[in-house]
């Protein structure tokens, strides 16, 4: 095929692929924030409009909008799903309508891709979609965000490959070679979870061979690095939390898409009897410690809900230098 007949969008689907491939620029936050500092991470919201109630909870999806910018964070991080049709603009125009908050604020909010962002659309549309949407991603499907010189997070496309030998792991590896010292906290999020409670009912959400890949990874990795690793996903609309070779594995689910119960395995650290479980998880860094907490909207079908309960927490502690 001749470069001529090439469509924009596929022409710019290449060229990001090929420069996502390459060690591209590292996005920090304008303004850089100081410690102690906030940040929150979640997914599987399904932005669209509020007519749709049965693929998504408009209800709970705005409660958590709204609770999110109180807790006003120096960023938010979306680990997929935002839209609930990625080929949909008016997805995104809801997106935007209902998160006006978070940008009259100044916070910032920086997404990994999910399966529903290319949902309905051919991939070079679906990804034209997403850029709009967020601008700040300087059209790449993975990158790196340094939050401080101590705080690192890197999202990455689980709808593409993660195995070795890919583009995108290779992109990965040399990010990881060339890590600062000065990292204490990696926080890494997609979509697709590397591991999770594995069910006999909803096996689509079961962890993939490409995801499994890049666990596999991390864990042959996280005893050289100085800096602790976090890995959180979506794709199962619940919350889970494991550590699994010095990494804290986390899934959040609970965005506002229809919430589906999960059976909870030995290595599920997170034991809570409530569901559905629509949340946001809250990290705070202060000195030598990342806490996480887990918000649990517990009245979400009331009309205005407003009972968010801390139902999980858990603290990770720096390497000593």
């Amino acid at each position: 095929m001749r470069t001529s007949a090439w469509s924009p969008a596929l022409c710019a689907l290449l060229l990001s692929t090929a420069a996502a491939a390459q060690t591209g620029p590292l996005l920090r936050l304008d303004p850089a924030p100081s410690e102690p500092l906030r940040f929150i991470a979640y997914g599987d919201m399904r932005f669209t409009d509020p007519a749709e109630t049965e693929h998504t909870n408009p209800n709970a999806r705005q409660a958590l909008v709204r609770q999110i910018a109180a807790e006003k964070p120096a960023v938010v991080l979306l680990n997929g799903d935002v839209p609930w049709y990625g080929g949909s603009k008016g997805d995104y125009a809801e997106f935007a309508l209902e998160t006006a908050v978070w940008r009259e604020q100044g916070i910032a909010a920086y997404p990994a891709l999910g399966n529903h962002e290319f949902k309905d659309c051919e991939e070079a549309d679906c990804l034209e979609n997403w850029w709009a949407a967020f601008p700040k991603v300087a059209r790449q499907r993975w990158y790196a965000l340094e939050i401080t010189p101590r705080l690192r997070a890197i999202a990455l496309d689980s709808n593409a490959a993660l195995v070795r030998g890919s583009p995108q792991r290779a992109w990965l590896e040399r990010q990881m070679h060339e890590l600062p010292a000065s990292v204490d906290f990696l926080f890494v999020f997609l979509h697709h979870p590397p591991t999770a409670d594995l069910q006999r009912e909803h096996t689509d959400h079961n962890p993939r061979p490409n995801e499994r890949s890049l666990g596999a990874y991390l864990r042959q990795l996280a005893p050289s690095l100085h800096a602790r690793l976090i890995v959180c996903a979506g794709h199962i609309h619940n919350y889970e939390r494991r550590r699994e070779g010095g990494i804290v594995y986390l899934v959040s689910g609970g965005g506002g898409a229809h919430p589906v119960p999960v059976v909870r395995a030995r290595g599920d650290l997170y034991h809570g009897p409530g569901f559905p479980n629509y949340h946001y998880l809250r990290f705070t860094l202060a000195g030598a410690t990342l806490r996480g907490e887990m918000m649990r909207l517990a009245d979400y079908d009331a009309p205005l809900p407003q009972d968010w309960r801390l139902e999980d927490t858990f603290e990770i502690t720096a390497r000593s230098r």
